[in-house]
């Protein structure tokens, strides 16, 4: 005789479920992350490094615009759950205003690195450029994925799929923004440090 889930129960399991697939893609992207950047710092010893390579300033402000995802997207995640719906819309589309900005400074950031000199590929890029460009670039691959999960909890909001009884959509949003989030932290104090 099976065991009987109330209503809540079930939605407690499938909220840990969720969690817990997307914790092991966060892994795994981590884990990927951090095989570029060993390959990178093995590659330091090559006599064609860039020794005084510099990044570029639209890196340091994107940066600060990351971190505004990530305090914008929290505080949507708790105005849902203070049925602030007014807020939480605000804070959403502040999200993926800043996200886009982001996106855009990191190209932005591009082409102040080629009209320093330094290219990405072709006979004038150094390993230097390139490990930079394939790091940035899975980056923004991964940023992509989080930009359209961001339009869709954006789209199930107004359709008015979540409150303060149903915030999963919005949790399991915010829990991968702030992974993206550090993730480029990170990426961009290894990058500094370890160019």
């Amino acid at each position: 005789m099976g065991v009987t889930m109330t209503a809540d129960e079930h939605k407690a399991r499938t909220a840990r479920s969720y969690k817990l697939i997307l914790l092991f893609a966060m892994v795994s992207m981590t884990m990927m992350f951090a095989g570029l950047t060993s390959a990178f710092v093995v590659s330091k010893s090559r006599t064609d490094w860039l020794k005084d390579f510099q990044l570029p300033l639209a890196f340091y402000i994107s940066t600060i615009v990351i971190i505004g995802c990530s305090v914008t997207f929290h505080l949507a995640k708790k105005a849902i759950q203070r049925d602030n719906k007014s807020q939480t819309t605000t804070m959403l589309l502040a999200t993926l205003v800043l996200g886009v900005l982001f996106v855009i400074l990191q190209f932005v950031g591009f082409d102040q690195i080629i009209e320093s000199g330094y290219y990405f590929t072709g006979a004038e890029s150094s390993i230097t450029t390139t490990f930079l460009y394939i790091v940035t670039l899975m980056h923004l691959l991964h940023l992509a994925g989080g930009l359209i999960s961001l339009l869709i909890i954006i789209y199930n909001h107004f359709k008015q799929k979540y409150n303060s009884s149903q915030t999963l959509g919005i949790e399991l949003g915010a829990m991968y923004w702030h992974f993206l989030d550090l993730l480029w932290v990170y990426l961009f104090v290894f990058l500094y440090f370890f160019k």
